[in-house]
């Protein structure tokens, strides 16, 4: 399965088509949607000494929304974007926030263009021999999708074998269902708007992706309204990583303490919650 760097679930036109639909059920997301915890609340991690750091200079994108973006006005904001800032809160350091060609991240990081690097940057064995990762903030499950008027009402292996499930080929999610689900009927294609397509046609009883490009799909104006979630997340490590973490250089690790404790205090008061269903009204877990 190929290694990534990143993420690519959702383009700029995707959000902006369901926004109104994310914006219409958030106040019911923040009454009953689950929100992800990935800090252990009974290991408390003590405050690091900060008197080496002075200011801390995020690195990101700005065309992944929402998870970083530019609104017309040219204000940089997104979810990654309000966390680092709320980290700064907590730290009581100053921070900036500069936007940079994906694919320049690492170098510039590596280089001392910037302190620390948020924008999906997977946890994969190449990046960890160059650089280091704080825990993760969030993960990109695996879901499975299906019509709603489809019969299909739970996802072990035995009541997909013999349906056509459909994946993108050459993915991680294609390699979990063959090893995984080897008695269903895989339907690979050649690309996630084109397996989306499939499901809406009806040639599927279910699509396999990741979780969060179904999200964004099952709710935009392309899906028009005709498919739902089938079953829970699937998170296996071995297939679809360890969850996005802050990246930062091997030298860093007073930084790398006190980006963790900030991450786990923003958890604690409430505030990660807060910016995860405002951004996730309609979470991917």
């Amino acid at each position: 399965m190929p290694a990534m760097l990143g993420r690519r679930a959702a383009p700029r036109t995707a959000w902006l088509l369901c926004g109104l639909a994310f914006a219409a059920q958030l106040a019911q997301a923040q009454e009953t949607g689950f929100v992800p915890s990935f800090w252990n609340q009974q290991h408390r991690l003590a405050r690091p000494d900060l008197a080496s750091l002075r200011v801390i200079r995020f690195l990101t994108e700005d065309d992944y929304p929402p998870f970083h973006f530019v609104l017309a006005d040219g204000t940089l904001t997104g979810f990654d974007i309000e966390i680092a800032r709320a980290i700064c809160d907590e730290l009581k350091l100053p921070c900036t926030v500069q936007p940079r060609r994906f694919d320049t991240l690492v170098e510039a990081l590596t280089s001392g263009q910037g302190d620390a690097v948020m924008a999906g940057l997977a946890k994969t064995p190449e990046l960890r021999a160059k650089i280091d990762f704080t825990a993760p903030y969030y993960r990109t499950p695996a879901r499975f999708a299906m019509l709603k008027s489809g019969g299909l009402t739970d996802v072990v292996p035995e009541s997909l074998a013999g349906k056509t499930i459909g994946v993108e080929a050459q993915t991680a999610h294609e390699a979990y269902l063959k090893t995984f689900f080897p008695g269903a009927k895989r339907l690979a294609y050649e690309s996630r708007d084109a397996l989306h397509a499939g499901l809406k046609r009806g040639e599927l009883d279910a699509a396999f992706d990741d979780g969060i490009a179904l999200g964004f799909w099952l709710n935009g104006a392309d899906a028009g309204d005709c498919c739902r979630y089938l079953g829970g997340a699937f998170t296996e490590s071995r297939f679809f990583g360890e969850g996005v973490g802050i990246a930062v250089r091997k030298d860093a690790g007073t930084l790398r303490a006190a980006l963790d404790y900030g991450l786990q205090k923003i958890a604690e008061k409430g505030i990660y919650s807060d910016l995860y269903l405002k951004y996730f009204p309609i979470g991917f877990y």
